[in-house]
């Protein structure tokens, strides 16, 4: 970009396209959700201006929901201030926060800005200096949309009114000098002051001067082309295309396609010919094709022959770079193919209207927006796997998408199998569907992930719900959930069991050996063992929270049996809770400052001695009988244990050990740091400690006053991660051709029982005596492992049968006290459908 220093563009366009009969905006808008419009809008200005090019937001109030080309007529819009305020001047009000140096006001007409009828906001005054300079505090440059359209028509002296109403720069005005004559005929009648008139071209010529006009020649031409088309800018359009790329859906997991030697591939073409000669190219590096072109005149007996020669076809690509399907219709009603058919448009996202009912039953949508070679090129990757496509639809496609619709296929996106194939039934699969749908019903959780594997083939993969209930996005697969104690088993054992791998520690080694706080306390002889069966005498919990809380900024208990005016918060099976409490300030934060470094939640910041306030109350709270007791505590142990023995975090030591080279993409403690809140479901709103909906902030205190990683919970993930996580605990420490574990420790950590409970060493088990009492299906066989989470999680491995089962749910949102999953059974009742369809 340094090779057009000194230019200005008059981009990006910030207007929020929410009208899907807008003539002019449509494709140029970043979409329809303002907030996204915004967020793109400042990227985009912003590496305009980093590269010394002037970036110019526009259409000013906004031009997005308007039936009316301003290039053909003035178009109106009849809004309120308050749905102005939130929708069209939202992008504008963040880009103006942001400082970014233009604005172009367009020729709209706004009623309840400017109350005189037919006036243009870009000739009007309360639009332009009250409200863009005054109210929304705008210094930069101003400049007016061309003053030729006819937007702007019929208003005499439009250079002069452009000015007047506090623009700085007219755009190319009809008749340039008699619009220069009227502006100097202003100036010497006093109707535009001529101070006013100095001070913007003082304004405009500071501007040239910081952007380099100040030097000649202002642009070498000389080489030009070359310094703009480097292999730099070659990749950032790259990866710009493949951002782009847009499934919409996919059934069955169609997608990705699995190259086949053996087997050619149809490809429909509609559209010119030989425009898709590079999607065809790239898409014969991965399988034999076969090109077809439909017509636009094609014949009736021409039709049914084309048909019958696709039908031969196990696998066929509709391809689309015609945006005009009229002509097309009569063949895409008839055809109804068999086989697993990927539409593929290379188009604006409206073109899929006009053959709604082909994209309905097609088994996988993409729109890739544009027929350029290099879009086609990598949606090609995409359809065989050899490319991720990640893309958001920006704006809704009438009633077939909506807004923000979009699912991830990459490498590592399953194949989908046909479950008799391997023992299990498809019709008897499907009362999954049924439990898990009843279970959104009677609002047990708001969505779910569902994951089933049998002898490492995943045969179910499917979300139900939305992340926060009714309104929501829809729960994608890529969606990360709040695994709670599932953790202790996905994140925390497989550390121990790597270290154990590596002859860093027995299990009958006593904790304190590792943990030297522990040494001289009541707690210096309890084993590992002990602590992964939950039979170290530990509390279940420890409320570490309590130490932050000022006891002296409430009245009375903090906690009640009971219900009164200072106990209005339900927190746990009858207990109430004071809500009106303040933390002590040497530990909580509303900044982030020094020493206070460790976020707990969007608005909390805690101090990090902290952790010496965790460590002093475990070490002097009483420890009881060495029975049975489930205990958060003995797994903060282990992982603090897991952390000296690796040298690093635990989260670290995962990542290099585990997710990283397994392809766990999206697994992760303290998710904010790599994914977007929307990537992330909520686990609660937490009403009581941190006053906020949590969204991608662990639900878990004692974790979250822990830093958000932490023996007992942290770890947010997706339900197909989670199953590659178990397929490999099953296969004995391999996936994938690679091991991470040794089958001797695989098959001690996931078969040794305790003797006085059902626990296995830091898996449960099976409750063989009394199935009632556990936590899975009475079907499951006593060889079987997993765990369950407290927001609504579990995952099971099966050595008898092969099967993994994942189930993840946000149960905890927005009322962490809502029981109904555990009072429904509804995790076992999946399980034991899961059983209930072998093929015995």
């Amino acid at each position: 970009m340094p090779a057009n220093r000194g230019a200005g563009n008059f981009a990006p366009v910030a207007d929020v396209n929410i009208n899907p009969d807008n003539p002019v905006i449509n494709s140029r808008s970043f979409g329809e959700d303002p907030k996204r419009v915004a967020d793109k809008v400042i990227a985009y200005a912003a590496g305009l201006e980093d590269g010394g090019v002037l970036s110019v937001c526009k259409h000013f109030p906004g031009h997005g929901d308007t039936d009316i080309d301003s290039h053909k007529a003035l178009p109106v819009l009849p809004f309120t201030r308050e749905r102005l305020d939130s929708i069209e001047l939202y992008p504008f009000k963040r880009a103006i926060r942001a400082g970014l140096g233009g604005m172009m006001v367009g020729h709209l007409q706004v009623p309840v800005v400017e109350p005189i009828g037919g006036l243009p906001s870009s000739l009007s005054r309360n639009v332009v200096y009250k409200l863009l300079r005054e109210d929304f505090a705008f210094k930069g440059l101003i400049f007016t949309d061309a003053l030729a359209m006819k937007g702007v028509a019929g208003n005499d002296n439009v250079c002069v009114r452009a000015l007047k109403a506090g623009n700085d720069m007219v755009l190319a005005p009809r008749n340039l000098k008699k619009e220069m004559a009227s502006v100097m005929d202003a100036i010497e009648k006093g109707e535009l002051k001529r101070e006013e008139i100095e001070a913007k071209c003082r304004k405009v010529l500071t501007y040239k001067y910081a952007l380099g006009l100040k030097e000649k020649p202002y642009v070498q031409l000389s080489g030009l082309e070359q310094r703009i088309h480097t292999r730099q800018t070659a990749d950032l359009i790259g990866k710009l295309n493949l951002a782009a790329i847009t499934v919409l859906h996919n059934k069955k997991r169609v997608l990705p396609l699995y190259g086949d030697k053996e087997q050619s591939v149809a490809l429909l073409e509609v559209g010119a010919k030989n425009n898709m000669d590079a999607l065809a190219g790239q898409l014969s590096e991965h399988a034999p094709i076969t090109r077809f072109r439909l017509r636009p005149d094609l014949r009736a007996e021409e039709a049914k022959r084309l048909q019958d020669s696709l039908s031969a076809y196990k696998r066929i690509i509709v391809a689309v770079s015609e945006q005009r399907l009229a002509s097309y219709q009569p063949f895409f009603a008839k055809f109804t193919p068999h086989s697993p058919t990927v539409y593929l448009f290379f188009t604006p996202g409206k073109t899929m209207l006009q053959i709604h009912r082909a994209t309905d039953r097609a088994s996988a949508v993409v729109l890739a927006h544009t027929a350029h070679k290099d879009v086609m090129t990598r949606t090609a990757d995409v359809l065989f796997g050899k490319a991720t496509a990640d893309g958001r639809l920006s704006a809704s496609v009438g009633g077939l998408f909506r807004a923000g619709a979009g699912v991830t296929v990459d490498p590592q996106t399953p194949p989908y199998f046909v479950p008799e194939e391997y023992g299990l039934s498809s019709a008897k699969l499907l009362r999954i569907d049924s439990i898990a749908s009843d279970g959104i019903r009677q609002q047990a959780y708001p969505g779910c992930q569902i994951v089933v594997m049998k002898d490492g083939h995943i045969f179910v993969d499917k979300t139900f719900g939305t992340q926060a209930g009714k309104g929501s996005a829809p729960v994608s697969p890529t969606d990360l959930y709040d695994l709670a104690s599932l953790s202790k088993t996905t994140g925390t054992l497989l550390a121990l069991m790597k270290l154990y791998d590596k002859g860093r520690f027995n299990l009958t080694d006593k904790i304190a050996r590792y943990l030297p706080f522990l040494r001289q306390t009541d707690k210096k002889d309890i084993t590992i063992q002990e602590l992964l069966f939950h039979e170290s005498g530990l509390p279940s919990f420890i409320p570490f929270y309590r130490e932050a809380i000022d006891d002296d900024s409430y009245k009375g208990k903090l906690f009640s049996g009971r219900k009164d005016a200072s106990h209005t918060l339900l927190v746990g099976p009858g207990t109430w809770a004071n809500t009106k409490f303040r933390f002590k300030s040497e530990y909580i934060s509303p900044v982030r400052k020094e020493r206070y470094t460790v976020r707990i939640s969007e608005k909390w910041w805690l101090n990090a001695s902290f952790e010496k306030v965790i460590k002093t109350q475990i070490a002097e709270a009483k420890t009881g009988t060495k029975r049975y007791v489930y205990s958060d505590i003995g797994f903060i142990l282990l992982g603090m244990m897991a952390e000296q023995l690796a040298g690093m975090p635990m989260d670290e030591y995962l990542r290099q050990e585990f997710y990283e080279p397994m392809g766990l993409a999206r697994t992760a403690y303290r998710p904010l740091r790599r994914f977007k809140p929307t990537e992330i479901v909520p686990s609660s709103t937490d009403l009581f400690l941190r006053k906020e909906t949590l969204r991608g902030f662990v639900h878990d205190e004692a974790c979250a006053f822990h830093g958000g990683v932490a023996g007992n919970a942290g770890l947010f993930s997706t339900a197909r991660d989670v199953a590659k996580v178990y397929r490999m605990l099953l296969n004995q420490g391999e996936i994938d051709g690679k091991r991470y574990l040794s089958k001797e420790t695989c098959l001690l950590f996931t078969t040794e029982t305790s003797k006085i409970s059902r626990r296995g060493l830091g898996f449960d088990k099976p409750d063989t005596q009394h199935p009632e009492k556990g936590n899975c299906a009475a079907g499951t066989p006593a060889q079987a492992y997993g765990h369950t989470g407290f927001t609504g999680t579990c995952a099971w491995a099966d050595p008898v049968n092969g099967l993994v089962y994942v189930f993840l749910s946000n149960r905890t949102y927005p009322d962490a006290a809502n029981r109904r999953l555990m009072t429904l059974e509804i995790r076992e009742h999946i399980q034991q459908a899961i059983y209930d369809a072998l093929i015995r």
